[in-house]
C-alpha cells in the first residue's frame, strides 16, 4: 500500500508541476495553501489560511531572508497577520530581520525563550523598531485566527528548557484535514504528546530536520502521518536526516518529501482532499544526497 500511494503523490506533483495549476481540478481549488519554502538548513512555512489571513511559522538562516521575502512577494502577499517564531535557533529567525523590514506584521507569536545570540538580539531590534506586538505562546492555546481553522499550541517554552525543548509545536485542523509543525522539539515531548487523544495529522512537519533527537517511532504511530515533509539542506554537518528517522517514516506508511529534494514544497487542500506541488522533480534523489 506504500508504494501504491507513493507513486499515486508523485504523479500527482509531476502533472502539477508541468501544467499551470489553473488547469488541473479548476472547479475544486483548494482553500488553504501551506508552503514548506525551501531555506537550505532551516525552517519556513508560509500558511495561506481559507480566510486569506497569512501566518509565517520561522524564517530560516540570515542568509535566506532574501529568498523568503522574494517567495512571499510571489504569493501576492503584502502583510503577515501573524508571525509564528517558534524558538531563537540561528536557522528558525535568521531571515526575520529582512522580513519584519520588507512586509507588515500584524503580530507576533513567540515561544518566550530567551538568548544571547547577535541573531536573537537583532530580531528583537526589528520587533522594537517596527512596534510588533508580541504574545508569548501558552500550552494548549486556540489561536484564533481564521474561524474556519483550529490552530492549537501542543508544545512551549518551559523554566530549564533547552531552545529546542522550547520550541513552538502547532496542530492546523482545516475540517477533515490535520497538519502537525513540529519545530525542533525532542523525544520527550513527543513522549507527552502521544497522550493526547487525537494527535493523528495527514501532514507531519518533520521534527529537527531528521535528526536522531526525535521522531520516535512511538509517537509517528500515534500521529500516522500519509505525507511527512523533512526541511533541510543536502551539504549539512549534522547528517540531517538519520536513516533511524527514515526507517520509522516507512514503518508508518508516510509517503516522504523533503525541500533537499524538491525545493519549494507546497500541500494545497480544500479541507477533504489535498494536492501537492514542487519546485523539482525526484530526479536528484528520493533523500539525502
Amino acid at each position: 500500500m506504500r508504494n501504491i500511494r507513493w507513486y499515486s503523490v508523485i504523479l500527482v506533483c509531476f502533472i502539477l508541476v508541468l501544467l499551470p495549476g489553473n488547469t488541473i481540478h479548476g472547479q475544486q481549488l483548494p482553500n488553504m495553501d501551506v508552503h514548506f519554502i525551501d531555506v537550505g538548513q532551516g525552517d519556513s512555512i508560509l500558511i495561506e489560511t481559507p480566510a486569506d489571513k497569512t501566518i509565517l511559522i520561522d524564517g530560516g538562516t540570515p542568509e535566506s531572508g532574501k529568498d523568503i521575502v522574494n517567495f512571499i512577494k510571489k504569493q501576492q502577499i503584502n502583510k503577515i497577520d501573524l508571525l509564528i517564531v517558534t524558538h531563537p535557533d540561528i536557522d528558525h529567525i535568521g531571515g526575520l530581520s529582512k522580513v519584519m523590514k520588507s512586509f507588515k506584521i500584524e503580530k507576533i507569536m513567540d515561544s518566550g525563550k530567551l538568548y544571547t545570540t547577535k541573531t536573537y538580539r537583532k530580531y528583537l531590534g526589528q520587533i522594537a523598531k517596527q512596534d510588533i506586538p508580541v504574545e508569548i505562546a501558552k500550552k494548549d492555546q486556540m489561536i484564533k485566527l481564521d474561524p474556519s481553522l483550529e490552530i492549537r499550541v501542543l508544545n512551549t517554552y518551559e523554566p530549564f528548557r533547552s531552545n529546542n525543548e522550547s520550541s513552538i509545536a502547532l496542530k492546523v485542523t482545516y475540517n477533515k484535514m490535520d497538519f502537525l509543525f513540529m519545530s525542533d522539539i525532542e523525544k520527550k515531548q513527543e513522549k507527552v504528546l502521544t497522550k493526547i487523544e487525537d494527535l493523528q495529522a495527514e501532514v507531519l512537519k518533520v521534527a529537527h530536520h531528521g535528526s536522531r533527537t526525535s521522531s520516535s517511532k512511538e509517537f509517528l504511530e500515534k500521529v500516522k502521518p500519509q505525507v511527512a515533509i523533512l526541511t533541510y539542506s543536502k551539504q549539512n554537518d549534522y547528517g540531517h536526516p538519520v536513516d533511524r528517522v527514515i526507517e520509522n517514516l516507512y514503518k508508518v506508511d508516510a509517503s516522504i518529501f523533503s525541500t533537499a529534494v524538491f525545493g519549494n514544497i507546497t500541500i494545497s487542500t480544500n479541507g477533504k482532499e489535498y494536492y501537492i506541488w514542487t519546485e523539482k522533480g525526484p530526479a536528484s534523489g528520493l533523500y539525502k544526497g
